[in-house]
């Protein structure tokens, strides 16, 4: 038995960001309550940009090779995957950090402001301990470490190069956006439904992963990915159903992490109870990892079996964009319509996926990229409208005439509707694009054609919002735009910038995804 070692430059990014998550928990423990917010931000964004600057290193060293003993995988995908992940938690740090507290007498809740995380999450939902907590103005920071966790799992999760690692770093990423989704300052009900709904959702989801790799071992007799992979290809593995079962269960609990249909059914409910913050950081957060995992499942372990496999995402990408489409156009919620929006991106990235190319696979690096910035400045736009008590406004009804009495308001939300819907000069449009001819290239031209009709589609329901903002009576009692602090303003500008240069100047992100467009296999 080979003596067991750790490359602890190559593991860098990661070990950062789960140091600091465990900093973050101490500094909870001994640090006096008052201290603990400036002192958890710092460290937050401090570490994640640290772990940028080491993925950049990475990178710039071309350094394609494997950690601990094949475990963990650092290639130019990986790298790609976890730069993106960063980006995404910085911007998502300064949303869950925004703290933007009215003057009396502005809102009903004085102590809330755009504070959307409940100030003692233990206290029963309308307890005296909860209002007390509430009068008092305490300040929710365990948030911070928890968010670290989950970052350090998806970091790992798109890196792993075995099933039992992929599946630690699954749970790692899930268990503490389980509790993030039960934090909610308001309608805590619906938060605690939503953190509920979430954690039976992963546990559905790990059992599936879990058990697909019992049945993948006992198939090869090995959990790792290339291992796998030579074992299909020589066909040296007895029975051969038992590879085609456990690629089937490894793909369920996967597409449960994606949010694909018919594993959807809750994600719209997760999405709407849980604090927009976390929403908007999970909603983008956690489709570029569990997608970087799919990728590397298939591309490297199983291509092998693709005419097994093929046409069962086939289907599942028809369905995700068919009905995650066509189900968005009846919603009358905003944040509902969000997540059903998001539903039918995981359909238009799975058509890459389907490519098995390395044009599939830049393109899907492109698309998830893209994706991220213009889901999480949706959501933080989402999250600053807000009723006369302090809560936010997500009825579709009450929208009417906002971007008529906030124009740049109005038009930031607009941007991003029409980078979702794919409209040229944005993010969204170059990601469909490349996406789709990719999947032309790799034979699938029908599933193009039901992309392209269900793009069409969408593009009604996110027009009708903008038509809705802007050339529609705003009601007597319409919701007001909380002026936000620059937290929330750097990440909404930030991602509303990237949507557009993604659109108007494409290339050099394109040349960087084609760089990263084949595993270490």
């Amino acid at each position: 038995m080979p003596t067991p070692s750790v490359e602890y430059g190559l593991l860098s990014p990661m070990l950062i960001v789960l140091a600091a998550a465990v900093l973050g928990v101490l500094l909870e423990a001994f640090l006096p309550r008052r201290s603990r917010y400036g002192a958890q931000v710092a460290l937050a964004l401090g570490a994640l940009v640290a772990a940028l600057v080491a993925v950049v290193v990475l990178a710039r060293r071309h350094t394609e090779s494997r950690a601990v003993m094949g475990a963990v995988v650092v290639d130019a995908p990986a790298l790609f995957l976890q730069g993106t992940v960063l980006l995404v938690a910085v911007l998502g740090i300064l949303l869950i950090a925004e703290r933007q507290i009215p003057a009396r007498g502005e809102t009903g809740d004085t102590a809330g402001g755009l504070d959307s995380f409940t100030p003692q999450a233990s206290a029963i939902t309308g307890s005296v301990a909860e209002q007390l907590a509430t009068k008092a103005g305490v300040i929710q920071t365990e948030v911070f470490p928890l968010t670290m966790f989950a970052v350090g799992g998806m970091l790992l999760f798109p890196a792993a190069d075995d099933l039992l690692t992929m599946f630690i770093a699954l749970e790692v990423l899930s268990l503490p956006l389980y509790l993030l989704c039960g934090l909610a300052r308001r309608r805590r009900q619906l938060s605690q439904e939503a953190a509920l709904k979430y954690f039976l959702l992963g546990a559905f989801s790990s059992a599936f992963f879990l058990y697909g790799a019992a049945m993948l071992y006992g198939y090869a007799g090995t959990l790792d990915l290339r291992g796998i992979a030579t074992v299909v290809s020589a066909g040296t593995g007895r029975p051969i159903t038992l590879a085609l079962i456990g690629t089937g269960l490894l793909l369920v609990g996967v597409l449960f992490k994606v949010g694909a249909v018919p594993f959807h059914s809750w994600i719209p409910d997760v999405y709407q109870g849980a604090p927009t913050p976390v929403t908007a950081f999970m909603a983008a957060a956690t489709k570029i990892a569990a997608f970087g995992a799919m990728l590397r499942i298939f591309y490297v372990a199983l291509p092998e079996l693709r005419d097994d496999w093929r046409p069962v995402l086939w289907a599942i990408a028809i369905l995700t964009m068919v009905i995650g489409t066509v189900t968005a156009v009846t919603q009358t919620d905003v944040k509902r319509m969000l997540a059903y929006s998001a539903v039918a991106h995981s359909g238009f990235v799975l058509t890459g996926v389907i490519a098995e190319n390395r044009a599939g696979l830049s393109s899907t690096l492109f698309y998830l990229f893209a994706y991220g910035f213009s889901t999480l400045g949706a959501f933080a736009v989402v999250s600053l409208v807000r009723d006369a008590n302090g809560e936010e406004e997500t009825a579709m009804a009450r929208w009417a005439g906002l971007g008529r009495r906030y124009p740049l308001v109005g038009v930031v939300f607009s941007l991003f509707l029409l980078a979702f819907a794919g409209i040229p000069l944005t993010s969204g449009f170059v990601s469909k694009f490349a996406v789709f001819k990719a999947a032309g290239e790799g034979g699938a031209i029908p599933l193009v054609v039901v992309g392209v009709v269900a793009s069409a589609i969408a593009a009604y329901f996110y027009v009708r919002v903008i038509v809705l903002m802007f050339f529609t009576e705003p009601p007597d009692d319409a919701p007001e735009v909380v002026v936000p602090s620059g937290l929330t303003t750097a990440a909404v500008t930030i991602t509303a910038a990237v949507t557009l240069a993604l659109g108007a100047l494409p290339q050099p992100l394109l040349d960087l995804a084609d760089n990263a467009d084949q595993f270490l296999r």
